[in-house]
């Protein structure tokens, strides 16, 4: 998997260069304050249009689609889906123009292996969440005796043998335990130690030549999988007062996203995901360390999960009274490899100095806008002018690109015939947005698209037109930094105890770029003043949209807007030069392994290849890829990486 990622290749003098997008971006919530940390109910009249500002799950709009075939890593795949990508986006299609920095770019390996992109969380007491501790608290341990079945109800042979069973390791599919006491209390006692001490076991009663057996087998073997009947909440009782209903603990993964994990958490557990909370959601392509807390879990049962799961290692247990909330974390601290690159020593530094004291341009990253040759800009548009058969038409027509092949046949039926039912049975996965499209179509028809439309989940809808507003500001802040540079300007606006306000040109000299914002179009905010200012009301204008009226008859479609700042300065930024001789060695040190004692790898100072190891933090709502683009003067888009990194491997 690692090594199918797509690489770098140097752009030619002077132009801008690719690089692969970061599916472990900044964790975001669903919904997110309309301003930054210390920006909360900022804007121009302080209220507090939230859901504007809701995020995507990042990573889910820059994961290059497998083929049907699964294919994906080999150079004639590659070829292909380098191909298919000259149709999607660019920085240029977005409004992402500008760099902030002097320095001369240069070209490098980014994500060759998903271990090069580490992310830990930053929680809301401004600590790096890390995974340092396996153990399980001495009061859970204590608390759990009274609760379950102890581990002496087996022995020792049955306790591996249920082990192995558990590890998917059991030629025969199955453990028999014969229950000598063929008593009801027994049996009850069997079932319940094996659900509890080996998670993701099922039990049943079998009668065997008069002889009574508890059989455990593996539920994630079964097919029906998914009709396992989920298990009843503890009881209130069970679980003892003194301590918190919540059981906090980190979740370490490796190319997993959050979601994924969370569902194969709950289906180990038979507990619903929604037990389950989380300050902010970390991506697939990269290894991340977060906080998780989950309802009347027991760190132990959490801790047995350890022996069974793939990618995932649990720890730093505790029990609280609260559980976690979306957005409420500081932020995330990066750590990220860049292989081969072919800076020299002096570029670095200035690329790297100038990360760490001036910033980047807080763009909206490629991964907000979609991979394929229809932007999710151009839907919210259709949405935000109230057009539904140009909204449907553009999720649901035929696009050139790269799409999954029943996607490409459910698209073409569609085209073809215009029959939702017909165009749904093309589709094996009916839970994509345009299933949910089709579904809501064939339910209540054409003359009802915004009913039809309502079935798409409304995160996703919210997406659309969140998606637009993020188009819009790029554009407008690349004229802002085109024509004003990198000062503060006299109608520029800043914020003020969460209020927006105009600078006069006296103020403009006591302010930095640092404190400019620049808002996302809406009816609760004010815009700047000066002809960039004027370019929301003539940008808008040009898309059929009055600037004065941005509330819509469907109200989860009214824009109050929001204000972002036109500059972040990540902190913690610390990096190196490494030489190295091993295209495959980690360049990471990561948790698990210095929980192992794995010793930090080696480095040969006269290796033949050189990477860039970098490391800062960020706030949330920012995009990492946009810091590194700033480091790297590359062009961050799919469509330019895919058609490079062909280039390279040929």
């Amino acid at each position: 998997m690692a090594d199918a990622e797509p690489m770098l290749v140097p752009a030619p003098g002077g132009e801008k260069r690719a690089c692969p997008a970061l599916e472990g971006e900044v964790a975001h919530s669903t919904k997110r304050p309309r301003v930054q940390k210390d920006e909360n109910n900022g804007g121009g009249h302080s209220h507090k249009p939230a859901q504007d500002e809701a995020e995507e799950p990042e990573g889910k709009e820059t994961e290059p689609l497998e083929e049907e075939d699964g294919e994906g890593a080999g150079l004639g795949s590659g070829e292909a889906f380098a191909e298919m990508m000259k149709h999607g986006l660019t920085e240029l299609d977005v409004g992402i123009l500008k760099f902030v920095s002097e320095h001369k770019g240069f070209s490098g390996i980014l994500k060759e292996r998903y271990s090069d992109f580490v992310v830990h969380e930053v929680n809301k007491e401004g600590k790096t969440v890390r995974l340092d501790d396996l153990s399980v608290p001495e009061e859970a341990e204590e608390a759990s005796v009274a609760e379950q079945p102890g581990s002496e109800v087996f022995t020792e042979e049955q306790k591996h043998e249920l082990e192995q069973l558990q590890l998917f390791k059991n030629k025969e599919g199955n453990v028999s335990i014969e229950v000598a006491d063929d008593t009801k209390e027994k049996r009850t006692l069997v079932h319940k130690a094996v659900k509890t001490l080996y998670p993701g076991l099922e039990t049943k009663t079998e009668e065997r030549e008069g002889k009574k057996f508890i059989v455990a087998y593996h539920a994630a073997g079964q097919k029906a999988l998914a009709e396992v009947k989920i298990a009843a909440a503890p009881r209130k009782h069970s679980w003892p007062k003194s301590r918190g209903a919540f059981c906090h603990f980190v979740l370490y993964k490796e190319n997993k996203d959050t979601m994924e994990a969370i569902n194969v958490l709950s289906k180990f557990l038979r507990m619903r995901p929604n037990v389950f909370s989380y300050m902010g959601t970390k991506d697939k392509r990269a290894i991340t360390v977060q906080e998780i807390a989950v309802l009347k879990v027991t760190a132990e049962r959490l801790s047995h999960l350890n022996k069974c799961l793939n990618n995932f290692k649990l720890g730093n247990f505790c029990y609280k009274k609260h559980p976690l909330k979306l957005g409420e974390l500081q932020g995330n601290h990066f750590t990220v490899v860049i292989r081969n690159i072919t800076g020299t020593d002096d570029q670095v530094q200035q690329a790297m100095t100038s990360l760490r004291e001036t910033g980047f341009i807080n763009y909206y990253g490629m991964q907000r806008f979609g991979t394929t040759a229809v932007p999710t800009h151009q839907v919210g548009k259709a949405i935000l002018q109230d057009n539904w058969n140009e909204v449907i038409d553009l999720i649901l027509k035929p696009r050139p690109g790269a799409e999954k092949g029943y996607m490409v046949k459910c698209r073409e039926e569609w085209a073809q015939s215009q029959d939702p039912e017909a165009a749904l049975k093309k589709l094996p996965v009916k839970r994509c947005v345009e299933g949910q499209l089709l579904r809501g179509l064939s339910m209540y028809g054409k003359k009802n698209i915004i009913t039809a439309f309502a079935m798409i989940p409304r995160n996703n809808r919210l997406m659309y037109i969140h998606s637009y507003q993020s188009f819009m500001w790029n554009t407008m802040v690349s004229r802002r930094i085109e024509a004003f540079g990198l000062k503060a300007v006299e109608g520029d606006l800043v914020l003020r105890g969460g209020t927006a306000s105009v600078l006069s040109a006296a103020e403009a000299e006591t302010h930095s770029i640092q404190d400019v914002v620049m808002p996302l179009p809406g009816f609760d905010v004010i815009y700047p003043t000066h002809h960039v200012g004027k370019g929301y009301r003539e940008k808008l204008s040009a898309d059929n949209l009055d600037i004065d009226n941005m509330r819509h008859r469907v109200r989860d479609y009214s824009l109050a807007g929001a204000y972002r700042r036109i500059l972040i300065k990540p902190s913690d930024v610390s990096w190196e030069v490494i030489n190295y001789d091993d295209p495959r060695i980690s360049l990471v040190h990561t948790d698990v392994e210095k929980l192992e004692d794995q010793p930090p790898p080696v480095f040969n100072k006269e290796g033949k290849y050189r990477a860039l190891r970098m490391e800062f933090s960020l706030p949330p709502s920012t995009y990492a890829t946009m810091a590194i683009r700033e480091v790297l003067k590359m062009d961050t888009s799919i469509k330019n990486q895919t058609q490079l990194n062909t280039t390279w491997l040929n």
